[in-house]
C-alpha cells in the first residue's frame, strides 16, 4: 500500500513540474539492449539510409505534428536535402493545440527548436531524453517559461512529447549518429498539424491562428527548399532564411534590421504560394459557416481508456488518443461556449463566432496582410532575366552548419560565411 502511495505521489508530482524525470519508465516495451545509449539503428532502418543516398552520419531534422499525432525524422541525402527516413507515432502529448506559454500549463511546445548534444540525456528515468530546448529566443522575448520540456520515452506526458521506449531507442540514435558526423545543432520543428491548406482553412478560426501563421512561412520554405529554414528572432517574431543588411543583425526583442529574401528563394515561394491560394479558396468553400472544436486532454483520453486500463499496472503507461477522432466540425450559428470549452474562456467563444459570422472568410495566406513573419521585409532585388530556371534554383544550406548561440548571449554581427553564399560552393 506505501508502495503504491509512493508511486501516485511521483505520478502527481511530475503533472505538476513537467517532464523531470522523476517518473520510473514503464516496462511493457523497453527493449532488451545491453547500452541503450550506443544501441545502433536497425537494420531496416540502414538500409533504407543507403536507399535513398544518405550517408549513416549524415545531419538529422525533426518534425512534430501535434494534432496527427506524428514524430518525423528527416535525413540530409548527398545532395544535402532531406528527405523522410522515419516516421512515429507519438504515444502521448499534454494539452491541446497551441504553444505553451507559461509553466503548469501541461502545453507542448510549438516552434523551432534548435538541439545540441547538451539536449541529449542518456540518463532520463524515461529511459531516453532529448530536452525541446524551451524556452528559446521566440518564447523568452515573449515572456514564456516552462523547464524540462522533452522527447522521452515512458508513454507519459505533462507538457512533453512521450514517445514508447523503442520508438525513442530509434530517434535518441538518429541524434546521435549525426551528431558523431559533426552537426552541431538538429532543428526541431513542431507543429500544431501539417500545415496544409486545408487544415489552415479547417483552424481559422482558432485564438491562435496568427502565432500559427508565422510558423507556416517556416513550413513552406522547407515543403519548397527540403532544408532546415535559417532561423531568427527580431521584434519578437520569427523570421525565416532572411538576409539582414550589411553590419546588421537579428535581436529577439529590438526592431527588425532591413532585410531581404534571396531572390530565387522568393521566385520559388511565389509558385507555391500561387498554388496555396488556390486549395485555400477551395477548402475555405468546403468549411463555410463550420468551426472546428479542437479536443481537451481529457476527450482524446477517452478514446485510448481501454488501452490505459489494459496497463494498469505501469504507471507510467498514460497515452493520450487521437486530436483528429476526438475533434469535430460545428455550426458555427450553434457554437457553445460551455460546450467549446476555449483556454481564455467564453468571452474568446464568443469573439470567434462573432467574427466568422461577420464575414465567413478569411483571406489566404500569402497576402501581405497575414504574413506576420515577413510584414516588414524590405524589398527583394528580381533575379536577372535568364538567370533562373525551376531546375535550377538554389535553396538555403541547412541550419545545422553553424553552432546555436547560448540564450543569454548578445546578439551581435556575425562573421561567419552567409548560408546563401554556401549555394556557389555546390
Amino acid at each position: 500500500m506505501r508502495l503504491t502511495s509512493t508511486a501516485l505521489l511521483l505520478v502527481f508530482a511530475a503533472a505538476l513540474a513537467g517532464c523531470n524525470d522523476t517518473l520510473e519508465s514503464a516496462t511493457y516495451d523497453t527493449p532488451k539492449v545491453s547500452n541503450k545509449v550506443e544501441q545502433p539503428l536497425p537494420g531496416r532502418i540502414l538500409a533504407e539510409i543507403q536507399k535513398k543516398g544518405m550517408e549513416r552520419n549524415s545531419p538529422i531534422m525533426l518534425r512534430i505534428f501535434k494534432e496527427e499525432g506524428k514524430l518525423e525524422v528527416w535525413k540530409a541525402k548527398t545532395n544535402n536535402r532531406f528527405d523522410l527516413i522515419a516516421s512515429y507515432d507519438i504515444c502521448a502529448w499534454s494539452g491541446r493545440l497551441g504553444p505553451k506559454v507559461k509553466e503548469g500549463d501541461r502545453q507542448a511546445p510549438e516552434g523551432f527548436y534548435p538541439l545540441t548534444p547538451y539536449h541529449l540525456n542518456p540518463n532520463s528515468k524515461y529511459f531516453l531524453a532529448i530536452n525541446t530546448g524551451f524556452p528559446n529566443r521566440f518564447d523568452q522575448a515573449n515572456g514564456r517559461s516552462g523547464t524540462n520540456l522533452m522527447i522521452h520515452g515512458a508513454c507519459s506526458s505533462s507538457g512533453c512529447y512521450s514517445m514508447t521506449d523503442a520508438q525513442i531507442l530509434e530517434i535518441y540514435a538518429f541524434a546521435r549518429d549525426a551528431f558523431k558526423g559533426g552537426q552541431t545543432s538538429i532543428q526541431l520543428q513542431a507543429f500544431p498539424f501539417r500545415m496544409t491548406a486545408e487544415n489552415m482553412a479547417r483552424h481559422r478560426h482558432s485564438q491562435h491562428i496568427e502565432f500559427w501563421k508565422m510558423l507556416k512561412v517556416g513550413y513552406d520554405q522547407f515543403e519548397v527548399t527540403k532544408r532546415p529554414p535559417e532561423v531568427n528572432v527580431c521584434e519578437k517574431k520569427y523570421v525565416f532564411n532572411q538576409v539582414a543588411a550589411e553590419g546588421q543583425s537579428f535581436a529577439a526583442q529590438a526592431a527588425c534590421p532591413p532585410m531581404s529574401t534571396p531572390p530565387a528563394l522568393e521566385m520559388a515561394m511565389a509558385g507555391y504560394n500561387a498554388a496555396y491560394d488556390k486549395a485555400y479558396d477551395k477548402a475555405m468553400k468546403k468549411f463555410d459557416g463550420k468551426i472546428w472544436y479542437d479536443p481537451t486532454e481529457a476527450e482524446r483520453k477517452a478514446l485510448v481508456a481501454d488501452l490505459r486500463r489494459s496497463r494498469a499496472k505501469d504507471l507510467a503507461f498514460a497515452p493520450t488518443g487521437s486530436a483528429l477522432k476526438a475533434g469535430k466540425l460545428l455550426d458555427i450559428d450553434d457554437v457553445d461556449p460551455a460546450t467549446l470549452s476555449a483556454p481564455d474562456g467564453a468571452a474568446a467563444v464568443n469573439r470567434m463566432a462573432n467574427n466568422a459570422s461577420g464575414n465567413g472568410t478569411a483571406a489566404p495566406m500569402s497576402t501581405p496582410g497575414n504574413a506576420a513573419p515577413v510584414a516588414n521585409q524590405a524589398a527583394t532585388a528580381q533575379a536577372a532575366p535568364g538567370t533562373q530556371t525551376a531546375s535550377n534554383i538554389p535553396v538555403p544550406q541547412p541550419n545545422p552548419l553553424a553552432p546555436p548561440q547560448a540564450a543569454a548571449a548578445p546578439e551581435a554581427p556575425t562573421s561567419k560565411k552567409p548560408f546563401w553564399k554556401l549555394w556557389q560552393s555546390e
